[in-house]
């Protein structure tokens, strides 16, 4: 294999791909047998190295763990019928990353360790991309704090790492959301927009209580009046209304600029649908429901791709949906699926072919 860039690569004596069905693995259950890490001290990366998947030896003291600089990315390899394996719009990913680097007060990473290291990476262990239908390769970049120092202030050296994960379906069924009131996941002017582990964290706990009720996940709404809508989960959220894709617009730096989001929007319209990325309330929803014109409800993120949500609860008002007769939704993922798998023509360049 032919490196792009200069990594040394150490290769594992032992693969474990035999040690692991890909057929229906689990979410982040399974990872490859090699990692990239590198290194940042004195002002610049060094160390760029690819080697055996393995537990890291950190200190109890490590920055990360007491002030929570840390910030990942999550993007998708997938393996065509005549095997080739490409990453969809990993270079998006590449520069929303460095964009929670900035904003979580940590150093760029350049594209050619975040781009040239991953594609490295995957070359080397590309026989771990699954080629089973709604399977895919997750891939993890990730980057923390390493100051064996405590303090509250921006760590001088830092860790980068990417691991590989071959994974099935994230969402098998069509969900049950309930509108959350209380609890918030972004307010404007915070770290909504960046994809740092604290908002992830921030999460658990209303979304643990949603699930005592029975529901699968949490419909984020504002902070100040808890009725504008902003993300299902870790998903962005669209609203089929009037025959119009509505999703809640970015402007207010709460919500994920997501690449599924964003890819969503331009299929959307490739398929003759009106799109719209405006700010809407849980009230313009139900009052549409109640006149029949709230037709569908999903979710879009890298992780679930798309997600049919088949019930939305907000206080003891239930929008029940019959996804089996949705248009809109089936025929995005179709369509997302078909240029992902090479198996329609990649007219706007989404394809890195490894």
């Amino acid at each position: 294999m032919n490196a792009v860039m200069d990594i040394n690569i150490k290769r594992t004596t032992r693969s474990r791909l035999n040690d692991q069905p890909l057929e229906n693995a689990p979410f982040g259950h399974y990872f490859t047998d090699h990692m990239l890490v590198a290194e940042y001290a004195d002002g610049a990366w060094k160390s760029v190295e690819i080697m055996p998947y393995q537990a890291l030896q950190l200190e109890p003291s490590l920055a990360a763990l007491h002030y929570g600089q840390s910030i990942f990315e999550g993007i998708k390899a997938y393996k065509d019928d005549r095997g080739n394996v490409a990453v969809f719009r990993p270079f998006e990913n590449f520069i929303r990353f460095n964009l929670s680097a900035e904003r979580m007060q940590m150093p760029q990473v350049p594209e050619e360790i975040f781009m040239d290291g991953m594609k490295t990476l995957i070359d080397l262990d590309r026989d771990w991309v699954p080629a089973y239908e709604d399977h895919s390769l997750y891939i993890r970049p990730f980057m923390f704090a390493t100051d064996a120092v405590l303090g509250v202030k921006p760590s001088e050296t830092y860790k980068f790492i990417i691991l590989l994960s071959p994974t099935g379906p994230y969402y098998s069924a069509p969900m049950r959301i309930y509108v959350e009131e209380k609890y918030t996941r972004a307010v404007a002017g915070g770290v909504g927009f960046s994809k740092n582990a604290g908002n992830y964290g921030a999460s658990m706990y209303p979304t643990a209580k949603a699930r005592e009720l029975g529901y699968d996940q949490v419909l984020w709404t504002d902070a100040f009046e808890h009725k504008y809508l902003q993300e299902v989960g870790m998903m962005n959220v669209f609203f089929v209304v009037n025959n119009v894709a509505i999703t809640p617009s970015l402007e207010e730096g709460t919500i994920l600029a997501g690449v599924t989001r964003n890819s969503s929007l331009q299929v959307l319209k490739d398929m003759g649908i009106e799109v719209a990325e405006k700010r809407i309330s849980i009230d313009e929803l139900i009052e549409a429901y109640k006149a029949g014109l709230f037709t569908e409800v999903f979710g879009a993120g890298t992780a679930a791709t798309i997600s049919l949500i088949k019930e939305l609860r907000y206080k003891d008002f239930i929008m029940n949906f019959d996804t089996d007769k949705w248009t809109v939704a089936p025929e995005l993922k179709k369509r997302l699926d078909a240029i992902r798998k090479g198996k329609s023509a990649d007219t706007h360049g989404w394809l890195y072919k490894i």
